[in-house]
C-alpha cells in the first residue's frame, strides 16, 4: 500500500472513530438533556400523545382530555369549571407551557416521571400511563370563596389550622385555562397578558401587598412573648395621638372618638388603634418584630405548597418611626393572603402552625402512592397562652369591634380587619383585608382564613375591611362548617 493511501484510510479511520464516539457521547450522555430541551418537538409531541392524568378535588377530576383535530400533538387539556379552579390547577398549554399544579406535576401527568416506569421500560424509554394529584380543595370552601370575591380583584385562601391542608384558594379575576390549552388561543392569550387587572396571577399565592391592621395580630404576638405587657387586658402606655419617634409626624387613628389612649391589645384591636401597635412595635424594636413576624412565615423564600408562593416581607435597616409604621402593617411590610391566613391558623390551633399544603397525594395510575404530604407537621410559633389569650381578642373584634360582618351563628368567630394604604401619600384606593378563625363546638370544625379585596370599584369612603373582606370570609368560613 502506497503511502497516500495509508495515510488516508488512517485518518477516514479517524474520521469513523470520532464519529462513534460522537453518537455514543450523545446517546450515553446528552440524550436526556436533548430530550428534555424545550425546543425538541418530540417532547412535546410525546407529551400530548395520550390523555393526561387529572388534577382531581373531593374525589372528582376537575381536568380532562379531548382528542384533537389535524395537529401532531394528539389531545389537549380541558378543564371543568376552569374559573373557580384556575388559582389551584394553573394552565398546561400546547403553546404556553405550564404553570401552578400543571407544571409542577407536568412529568407525572404526562407519563414520563421516572417513578412511573419500572426496569425495563426505563430501558426502553416507554412512556406510561400517567398519575394523578390528589388535592385539599374542600369544592363547598372554594365555591364559596370564588362566589364572594364576584367580580372584586382580590383573593382568599381557607386553611385547616390543625392538618395544615388548604382548603380554598381562590383569585380574581380568573380565566379559563381551556381557552389557552391547545395552539390556536393566540388571541385568548393576548387578551389575557395584555389584562390590567392580570388574571393569570395568582394573587392567593403570588402578591404580596401591605397587610395593614391584619399584621396588628402579629405585633401583640410579640408583645406577649416578649413580656411587654402581661396580658391583652394589660393597659398600655399609649398616647393618643401618638407621635412617630424623632418626628413631628402623627400617627393618628381611624376612628377619632375610639377609647385608644394607653388601651389595652383587646380594646386596641377591637378598635384598631393605630397609635397602640405604631409605640408598641417601636417599644419593642424592629429585630423582635421581625423575629416573630418571621416565626409566622414572613421573609420565607421557600414557602411551597407545593407551589411556590412568593415570601412576605419583613423589612429590616428601619429608623424607629419606620418600625412604628410597620407595627400597623404599612412601610415595607408585605404579605400574601396565604400568609396571613397562616397568621390566624396558629392561633387558632393553640399557637401551632401546621405546614400549609393543598395536595394530599401523588399517585400512579394504580393509586400507589408517588408523593404523600404529612398532615399536621407542625412548629410552635406562640405559646399556649399567648395563642388564648389572642384567639379572646380576636373574638371580641367579631362580636363588639370592627368585623362584626365575619359572625357565624353557632360558631366561635375570631378576627381583624385591616384596611392598608396603596400609592403615593395613600393617593389610590386602599386595600381591605379580613383574617379570621372560626370553631363550631359542636363538631370540632375549624377553619382560618383570609380575604384580600385589591379592588372592589367601590368609592374610597366605603372601602373598609368588615365592609368587604369580612363579608367574603363568613361564607367561607360557613362553607367549611358545615
Amino acid at each position: 500500500m502506497n503511502k497516500t493511501i495509508r495515510h488516508t484510510s488512517v485518518f477516514v479511520l479517524l474520521l469513523v472513530l470520532a464519529l462513534l464516539g460522537r453518537a455514543t457521547w450523545m446517546q450515553a450522555y446528552e440524550a436526556e438533556a436533548l430530550a428534555d430541551d424545550q425546543k425538541n418537538r418530540r417532547k412535546t409531541i410525546a407529551q400530548y400523545a395520550q390523555p393526561l392524568g387529572n388534577i382531581v378535588v373531593a374525589g372528582s377530576p376537575v381536568t380532562g382530555s379531548k382528542r384533537t383535530e389535524g395537529s401532531d400533538l394528539e389531545y389537549r387539556r380541558t378543564y371543568t369549571d376552569g374559573e373557580l379552579y384556575a388559582a389551584v390547577t394553573g394552565y398546561s398549554s400546547q403553546a404556553y407551557g405550564a404553570t401552578q399544579l400543571e407544571g409542577i406535576y407536568a412529568d407525572v401527568l404526562d407519563g414520563t416521571d421516572d417513578r412511573l416506569k419500572n426496569t425495563l421500560d426505563a430501558v426502553t424509554r416507554e412512556q406510561q400511563e400517567p398519575g394523578t394529584v390528589l388535592t385539599t380543595i374542600d369544592p363547598a370552601v372554594q365555591k364559596a370563596a370564588y362566589r364572594a370575591l364576584g367580580n372584586k380583584k382580590g383573593a382568599a385562601v381557607a386553611l385547616d389550622p390543625v392538618s395544615g391542608r388548604i382548603l380554598a384558594l381562590a383569585s380574581t379575576p380568573s380565566y379559563d385555562p381551556s381557552r389557552i390549552s391547545g395552539t390556536d388561543g393566540g388571541a385568548a392569550w393576548q387578551e389575557l397578558t395584555g389584562d390590567a387587572d392580570k388574571p393569570l396571577v395568582n394573587r392567593a399565592l403570588r402578591q404580596p401587598l401591605p397587610p395593614g391592621s391584619t399584621f396588628k395580630l402579629v405585633v401583640a404576638a410579640a408583645a406577649l412573648e416578649d413580656g411587654l405587657y402581661r396580658s391583652v387586658d394589660t393597659a398600655t402606655e399609649s398616647p393618643a395621638p401618638y407621635t412617630l419617634p424623632h418626628t413631628r409626624t402623627v400617627l393618628r387613628n381611624e376612628n377619632a372618638s375610639a377609647p385608644c389612649e394607653d388601651a389595652t391589645i383587646r380594646t386596641a384591636l377591637r378598635y384598631s388603634c393605630n397609635n397602640v401597635f405604631g409605640k408598641m412595635a417601636a417599644d419593642l424594636g424592629q429585630d423582635k418584630v421581625r423575629a416573630m413576624a418571621e416565626r409566622f412565615g414572613f421573609n420565607d423564600a421557600g414557602l411551597d405548597v407545593p407551589v411556590r408562593a412568593y415570601a412576605s416581607a419583613y423589612p429590616s435597616k428601619m429608623d424607629p418611626a419606620q418600625t412604628a409604621l410597620s407595627g400597623i402593617g404599612q412601610f415595607d411590610v408585605t404579605a400574601t393572603p396565604l400568609q396571613m391566613a397562616m397568621v390566624s391558623a396558629a392561633i387558632a390551633n393553640d399557637g401551632l402552625l401546621a405546614a400549609p399544603h393543598m395536595v394530599s397525594e401523588v399517585v400512579d395510575s394504580d393509586g400507589d402512592a408517588l408523593t404523600s404530604f404529612e398532615d399536621g407537621d407542625t412548629r410552635r410559633i406562640v405559646s399556649s397562652a399567648t395563642a388564648g389569650q389572642l384567639r379572646s381578642a380576636m373574638v371580641t373584634v367579631v362580636e363588639e369591634g370592627t368585623g362584626t360582618n365575619a359572625a357565624v351563628a353557632g360558631a366561635e368567630v375570631g378576627g381583624k380587619t385591616g384596611t392598608a394604604q396603596h400609592g403615593e401619600n395613600n393617593s389610590k384606593t386602599p386595600y381591605a383585608w379580613f383574617t379570621s378563625y372560626a370553631k363550631d363546638p359542636s363538631t370540632g370544625k375549624q377553619v382560618a382564613v383570609a380575604v384580600m379585596i385589591e379592588d372592589s370599584g367601590a368609592a374610597r369612603s366605603e372601602v373598609s375591611g368588615n365592609g368587604l373582606a369580612a363579608p367574603v370570609a363568613q361564607k367561607m368560613m360557613a362553607a367549611a362548617l358545615k
